[in-house]
């Protein structure tokens, strides 16, 4: 199951939300060894989570996490500004229709499927949101995975060399790159939208434009 939650509706579904910064804290910190702050509790959280993002989040049938993605406009603070201009050339992104995707992490035990399915996700907010590319900083050796999935970043610029370097891309949001997704991960685009409509009922539109506005 795909949820789009809010920060501030984190605390409607506990389980699934400590399980998914637990999961961050095992990948940030304990697996790729960054420099993030874990709290006495082993929960994963930064300063931008206190801004209300969005967040995709795949839960696993107990209702743990399984995968997530954190999404911010870039009229905001947002993490490429504040901390990899080195990888723009200097520039500033800020955008309304180009949005952050941060923290993507997977469970240790997340079954195959899910990073395609938090990007067929994110790709149906996208188009639904009106939003042209994603902005995300990544690994050189990821980049494979999503060549796999159907949706390649426009890398902007590089640091380091090999399959450590650190990128800062762009993906496309349109209607052409969900239709790859959806060809190569097996996902139905009804199945897409389902995720979409379940979180974001019709008249509930207004409201979530006006929240990531702000």
């Amino acid at each position: 199951m795909i949820h789009f939650l809010y920060a501030d509706q984190l605390s409607g579904y506990p389980i699934l939300a400590d399980t998914m910064f637990l999961d961050r804290a095992a990948q940030f910190k304990h697996r790729l060894d960054w420099e993030v702050t874990v709290d006495d509790s082993g929960r994963e959280m930064d300063q931008y989570d206190v801004l209300n993002p969005l967040y995709i989040i795949a839960s696993a049938p107990d209702g743990r996490h399984a995968g997530s993605v954190r999404i911010m406009p870039t009229l905001g603070r947002i993490m490429t500004n504040e901390h990899f201009t080195h990888l723009t050339g200097g520039v500033r992104i800020a955008s309304p229709l180009i949005w952050e995707c941060t923290r993507f992490c997977l469970a240790p035990d997340a079954p195959v499927g899910v990073a395609a399915a938090l990007l067929a996700a994110g790709t149906e907010m996208g188009i639904r949101f009106g939003i042209e590319q994603a902005l995300g900083v990544i690994y050189a050796k990821t980049v494979p995975i999503y060549r796999r999935i159907g949706v390649t970043p426009d890398i902007i610029g590089t640091d380091g060399k090999g399959r450590d370097a650190i990128s800062v891309g762009l993906w496309p949001m349109t209607e052409s790159a969900r239709a790859e997704i959806s060809r190569k991960s097996g996902i139905p685009l009804s199945v897409m939208a389902r995720w979409f409509d379940a979180s974001f009922p019709r008249h509930a539109m207004t409201e979530s434009a006006a929240r990531l506005a702000a």
